[in-house]
């Protein structure tokens, strides 16, 4: 006579994890419906104020709101990005730096290289800060290379 076995715990985790999984699932189903009724009542409370100011308020108000910088366009002022012309011999590297303004910290940089011969072996900030450093070599490359490096800088 065959006895039925207990299931294995491993069979056990795997289907409360199937469980876990699909009901967050349906919760994110039920989420969305509720996500586009709030959408919906906040476009009706926006336009029950601009009832409630009149039509020349509104559009004065809407057009004083477009004229406001907002946070991307503030911003996109604090980024400056700083550019050098590098070039390096065959089987040659040179440890380069761009320089930020005055007042400004390097954040990033990188370099582009056209002829596909150089590489980066160190990419940092130096150490105030003002400017990125890069140290690149070239490679057996039939002739001198050039490319530029660049610094992200901010404010």
């Amino acid at each position: 006579m065959s006895r039925l076995r207990l299931p294995s715990p491993a069979l056990a985790v795997a289907l409360l994890a199937l469980f876990v999984a699909l009901s967050g699932t349906a919760v994110a189903a039920g989420v969305v419906p509720l996500a586009k009724r709030a959408l919906t009542a906040d476009k009706a409370k926006v336009s029950e104020m601009a009832k409630r100011l009149g039509d020349g308020q509104s559009a004065a108000l809407v057009q004083r709101a477009a004229r406001t910088p907002g946070p991307a366009s503030s911003a996109a002022g604090l980024v400056t990005t700083k550019t050098a012309a590098w070039s390096i011999g065959p089987s040659g590297g040179n440890d380069l730096a761009v320089t930020c303004d005055s007042g400004q910290k390097a954040i990033s940089g990188g370099f582009d290289d056209p002829g596909g011969w150089a590489h980066s072996w160190d990419s940092r900030p130096s150490s105030d800060g003002g400017s990125w450093r890069m140290y690149i070599t070239v490679g057996t490359a039939p002739s001198t290379q050039t490319g530029t490096v660049f610094a992200v800088c901010l404010r």
